[in-house]
């Protein structure tokens, strides 16, 4: 187990002292992790927690604090980024992280980071 899962057990037992939410919420983000780069909605993550998807908004804010959605948004961007820094174009980057238009995909990269993808890559390429 790692050090960030133990640090949300942790946290999970001093908020719910039941281990079987931190573990669904655990199972939960790992299932965003593996398929970020493909359509994944509210109700497969809830379905993969085992709960309905207005509760597991509400535990996923509590034991990560941000959305579902957030996160899955800081994943495909942390992923968009070692793919820029490889030099893989922008338009492959784009289909590979799960964005389904480059002007999306380039709106929210800045957004979130400040700079567009291309003049990142510029600057990280080696």
């Amino acid at each position: 187990m790692t050090y960030y899962h133990q640090q949300v057990l942790a946290i999970g037992s001093s908020v719910y002292p039941n281990k079987d939410l931190a573990g669904k919420m655990m199972q939960a983000k790992k299932y965003i992790d593996r398929h970020y780069a493909s359509e994944v909605t509210l109700d497969q993550i809830a379905r993969e927690a085992f709960v309905s998807k207005f509760h597991f908004i509400r535990l996923f804010r509590k034991y990560y604090g941000r959305t579902p959605y957030a996160y899955l948004k800081e994943v495909r961007l942390a992923r968009a980024k070692e793919f820029l820094r490889a030099g893989v174009p922008i338009r492959d980057v784009c289909f590979a992280v799960g964005f389904e238009s480059i002007p999306s995909f380039t709106r929210l990269y800045k957004e979130m980071t400040g700079c567009p993808p291309a003049r990142f890559q510029k600057r990280n390429f080696r």
